[in-house]
């Protein structure tokens, strides 16, 4: 498939597509919209960035606009249509990527006469009521808002025809199981399906062989699969020493613009501060954050006006920021699926990235799942004498055997960056630092103590 006319989309939606400069689908399109054109369910895995809002929203559209014109809804000369109930419904973990995916919506069907609207916590209901009341198409929505406005009476979804539940093991993870059958229950058995994922823990799987009837099972590559373009590496480090050999890495070698991924929401906010005491242009997102900070934040970082932003899992999903050179996993994430996910925000467009981890000694058996699942060895690194810590029973980076001393990361991201054609790590070394110059390691938590004078263990 070479071009979006082979799909037999209705011309209005290739009109859309044309305007905004498309012609070739991606991989995920190509697979996952002849099967959802033809009504069947669909299971999907594919990562952030591959085009799967469009795979799913491009046959959505297509079928309303088609049915509503065979129905005499698409005649030009009539003037108004009046309330209509949502015939899709399209459930989002959070804010930020529901609002990402009814702006697609809007995008694609501009030349249709469907409606659309988003409904998300953390604002006011009133317009949100208001736009259900006046009558929409097609519904994006956030598990716990809906809810809500299910059991206030504002939301009916008898008319539902196709239910698509968008990053679903975000989903999961953020405990919207039972609100997710909840929802399921209300729309009409004999509707369309389609589920997409980064990931395919068991967990989805399950969830999607209680939804899915006879599914498509589509895939851009394996769930498992790094891309070659991101170099990846470890450091064995305790937890106390993290902060301070965050702070070192960002400040002493050249990062560009860096993604950092704490576990907790209290952990991002604490590294911000530490960050930006540091001189480093930093800032977080998560949950406790108001609508309005989470996308201030989020325009500063894609601005460049912020270097760095601090994220967890929840909040970072459905980010969508072009040149990220580096990731850094502060915390090693639960779920091993969670690492393909999250280093692939870097090594984008044919650009190189690279992504740096944190492992302390409790989190050995997430490092190994990672490495199990991915089939790859992250290449270990030496910590700084200066960042060393003496925390009782961990010798830091010295405790992982390697065979040979690794090369430095941000050394190998400027010569990445050097064959790529991008700027050098020498010319803007010093990108992240105000004229105050940063505080020295060895003053902040979990500095040299006594680590200078602990003996590592050799080196595998």
């Amino acid at each position: 498939m070479n071009d979006f006319a082979t799909l037999e989309l209705c011309p209005p939606i290739l009109d859309a597509i044309a305007a905004e400069g498309y012609d070739t689908p991606t991989p995920i399109q190509a697979k996952a919209i002849p099967p959802a054109l033809a009504g069947r369910d669909v299971l999907g895995c594919a990562q952030t960035g591959t085009g799967k809002t469009a795979a799913f929203a491009l046959p959505i559209l297509h079928r309303l606009h088609t049915a509503a014109a065979g129905a005499g809804h698409g005649n030009r000369q009539t003037k108004r249509r009046g309330p209509v109930l949502p015939r899709a419904l399209i459930l989002s973990p959070t804010r930020e990527l529901a609002g990402q995916i009814e702006a697609s919506f809007r995008t694609y069907g501009r030349r249709t006469r469907l409606r659309q609207t988003v409904i998300y916590g953390g604002v006011s209901q009133f317009h949100q009521v208001r736009a259900l009341q006046r009558g929409v198409d097609i519904l994006v929505a956030t598990p716990g808002r809906l809810i809500d406005l299910m059991e206030q009476g504002y939301v009916d979804l008898r008319q539902i025809q196709i239910f698509v539940l968008d990053e679903a093991d975000r989903m999961l993870d953020m405990g919207f199981i039972q609100p997710i059958r909840r929802i399921a229950e209300s729309v009409p058995d004999g509707r369309q399906t389609m589920l997409f994922s980064a990931t395919m823990p068991r967990s989805i799987m399950s969830l999607a062989d209680s939804l899915l009837t006879k599914p498509v099972n589509v895939s851009v590559k394996p769930a498992a699969s790094t891309t070659k373009l991101i170099n990846q590496f470890v450091y064995m480090v305790p937890h106390r020493d993290k902060p301070a050999l965050m702070e070192h890495l960002l400040v002493e070698h050249g990062v560009d613009r860096g993604l950092i991924f704490t576990r907790t929401k209290h952990g991002a906010d604490r590294l911000t501060r530490r960050l930006k005491h540091a001189g480093v242009t930093a800032t977080a997102i998560h949950g406790n954050k108001t609508q309005n900070q989470r996308q201030q934040a989020l325009d500063s970082f894609r601005s460049g006006k912020s270097r760095v932003l601090v994220a967890t899992d929840v909040a970072a999903r459905g980010l969508d920021v072009d040149g990220v050179t580096h990731v850094f996993n502060y915390d090693l994430p639960h779920e091993p699926e969670a690492y393909v996910h999250r280093i692939g925000r870097t090594g984008r467009a044919g650009a190189r990235g690279v992504a740096i981890s944190f492992c302390d000694r409790a989190e050995r058996p997430h490092l190994r799942a990672i490495e199990q699942l991915t089939s790859k060895r992250l290449q270990a690194t030496s910590t700084p004498a200066s960042i060393q810590g003496s925390g009782a029973g961990d010798a830091g980076a010295g405790d992982r055997k390697t065979g040979v001393a690794s090369p430095a990361p941000a050394a190998a991201a400027k010569k990445d960056r050097r064959a790529s054609g991008g700027p050098s790590g020498s010319s803007k070394k010093r990108r992240f630092v105000h004229s105050k110059k940063k505080r020295g390691a060895g003053g902040s938590a979990g500095g040299a103590g006594g680590g200078g004078r602990r003996r590592q263990r050799s080196a595998r």
